[in-house]
């Protein structure tokens, strides 16, 4: 079953990352967006990594990034500073956005620098996947399975296990 796209968007997951399609994190990726989309609409935006020195870089992917976003986006920034969740507070978390903000709700991953301080300040959700550095591909595909993991807790599918101790 796949979720019924007819008139303007209401709640959607928008997943905003800087980067270049490749194999093998496209399928994978792909993948977990079409788990996803039996639950909400989907659409990743991709923007191209900037050119330049690491701190031009970072402004130009942040400006690129804004530029992306879909209008009144709620946005949340994969940054190392932000709210560490379990499976559970995520789901949570977009348990409480689906039936409150009736609009996109836009997921932020950074390139290999991470993302501009200015644009993580401006989000209105701050997420950390935890203390470990990922690459930005890996960030992406953790993001895709916990967003579709969190659906099937809201959902009471089996899927997540609680741990055994």
């Amino acid at each position: 079953m796949r979720a019924v796209h007819n008139g303007p968007v209401a709640f959607e997951i928008a997943v905003v990352w800087v980067g270049r399609r490749r194999e093998p994190w496209e399928a994978l990726c792909g993948d977990y967006r079409r788990r996803i989309e039996r639950f909400a609409p989907v659409r990743e935006l991709v923007v191209r990594p900037a050119r330049g020195d690491d701190r031009t870089r970072l402004r130009l992917e942040g400006k690129a990034i804004r530029s992306a976003l879909p209008a009144d986006a709620w946005t949340v920034c994969l940054d190392r500073t932000g709210r560490r969740l379990s499976s559970t507070g995520l789901a949570t978390e977009v348990r409480r956005l689906r039936s409150e903000w009736q609009r996109p709700v836009a997921w932020i991953v950074g390139s290999d620098l991470g993302l501009d301080r200015n644009l993580v300040s401006s989000c209105r959700f701050r997420l950390s996947l935890g203390p470990l550095t990922l690459a930005h591909e890996l960030a992406r595909l953790t993001l895709y399975e916990q967003i579709y993991r969190a659906f099937t807790i809201l959902e009471g599918i089996n899927y997540h296990r609680r741990p055994f101790y």
